[in-house]
């Protein structure tokens, strides 16, 4: 490596630091947000209440769970038996067409109750059995019960009409009506974050956390009833999972590259957190440090530029490719680097992908601390993404700022991957929230009219 790129990426270490004091700093930061978020004041943290709680490990039977994720379609059972295990036992995979993602909304419904028309008949299942069913429903949703949730605006390609602004729950229900499925009824809808929580903490009572950390990042934990002032606990409840919805916290510390990336994205000043960790971004960041690069004359040649000049064209795929041995030029089309350029590029996705990693195990500090300033207990996270499960050295990473700011209690934490809380986890949501007692009144009662 020439004495060019070194004082250059010695600058790049120096600007991606992220130390035990600035995790300090963080950790303060972000339970400060945490506070004002419960006591009803303007914070970056939105502490959403799902309206469930944790669940005990004894529910059992068979629950079903719709996935809309985006241009895919599940529909799953799954079996609880009560000790804690959770078996999927039926599962079908449909593609959403375009002429329904962009149609009208009642369209989309029926779609979706169709599937479940589907599902019911392939598997057999008897339709004179009444079964709960979970709606994973990943778009912007304010929700005001377990079972209902308003529809703030589409993302991922959906423009379906007459949806937004709409209680997606009763739209749902409705569409099952027309089809005559009297024997499903939604009972939850589930975010994915909550869900990643309840497929581990069905078989772990320890599990206080659930974290996605792939293309996008999100977390959410059981807070304790009477620490908010805001009455997010309209139930008589010792705890409510609350989704953080942490890609927005704003009290980390930009650099030069974070604001330069910031200022091309579609929401600029919005999810600051989620720019300088999630899968979606660390590859645009690395993008724009080897073009600057490139455009100094300190790395590749000037006709590989058109390469780095697309947008997108690095990914937090390519930047894992790297941190076992392989090419990260090649990957995405420069398949003639210099051994000093590869090299160069390995070293930039280290810093950048160690910050990521770094600033979240601040903000999973933070969370354990809020929940348990001492760490007495222990504390399983579960956590679902590509970031954590397929990044050589990330979870180390992760952990090294636990042990930091811990020490020995460190240890009493554990980061667990998760899968499926779309599907399992949801399904266990279902199961929780199946007595009723978490169900909209509102909602119940329309059913109830519905079904006379």
């Amino acid at each position: 490596m020439n004495q060019t790129i070194r004082p250059y990426l010695s600058r790049l270490e120096d600007l991606f630091s992220f130390s035990p004091v600035d995790a300090q700093t963080v950790v303060a930061r972000f339970q400060e947000d945490m506070r004002r978020s419960l006591d009803g004041r303007a914070s970056s943290l939105q502490m959403l209440p799902s309206y469930v709680g944790r669940p005990t490990g004894a529910e059992q039977g068979c629950f079903l769970a719709l996935d809309l994720g985006g241009t895919n379609l599940r529909v799953l059972a799954v079996r609880l038996d009560g000790r804690g295990k959770a078996e999927i036992t039926a599962v079908n995979r449909l593609a959403v067409p375009e002429s329904v993602m962009r149609g009208s909304g009642e369209a989309l419904f029926d779609f979706l109750a169709e599937g479940v028309a589907v599902f019911l008949e392939e598997h057999r299942l008897d339709r004179k059995q009444h079964r709960d069913l979970a709606f994973t429903f990943s778009f912007p949703v304010a929700q005001s019960a377990v079972n209902a949730g308003v529809l703030l605006n589409w993302t991922k390609g959906f423009t379906a009409a007459g949806v937004a602004g709409q209680n997606v729950v009763a739209l749902f229900s409705d569409a099952l009506r027309r089809k005559r499925i009297e024997e499903v009824s939604v009972t939850a809808l589930v975010n994915d974050t909550v869900g990643t929580l309840a497929a581990k903490s069905y078989a772990d009572p320890s599990c206080d956390m659930g974290v996605i950390l792939g293309t996008g990042t999100n977390a959410c934990y059981p807070e304790k009833n009477g620490r908010s002032a805001q009455g997010r606990f309209p139930q008589s409840r010792q705890e409510m999972i609350l989704n953080l919805e942490w890609g927005n916290f704003d009290k980390l510390d930009a650099n030069a590259c974070d604001q330069a990336l910031d200022r091309i994205t579609l929401n600029p000043g919005r999810q600051r957190m989620e720019k300088m960790v999630s899968g979606m971004y660390i590859g645009e960041l690395v993008r724009m440090i080897l073009l600057d690069m490139t455009d100094r004359g300190i790395l590749l040649e000037e006709r590989h530029k058109p390469v780095l000049a697309g947008e997108q064209s690095v990914s937090s795929e390519h930047m894992s490719l790297t941190a076992r041995g392989k090419d990260l030029f090649a990957a995405i089309g420069i398949p003639d680097a210099s051994d000093r350029d590869r090299d160069a590029a390995a070293r930039v996705c280290r810093i950048v992908s160690r910050r990521s990693a770094r600033i979240v195990g601040a903000a999973l500090a933070a969370v354990v601390a809020w929940m348990d300033a001492s760490l007495e207990q222990k504390h399983t996270i579960a956590i679902d993404g590509a970031l954590f499960e397929k990044y050589p050295g990330y979870p180390e990473n992760m952990r090294s700022v636990l042990e930091e700011l811990f020490a020995r209690r460190a240890d009493r934490i554990s980061l667990c991957p998760t899968s499926d809380g779309s599907g399992i986890g949801a399904a266990i949501i279902a199961a929780v929230a199946s007595s009723g007692r978490e169900q909209d009144p509102a909602a119940s009662r329309k059913q109830t009219r519905k079904n006379r």
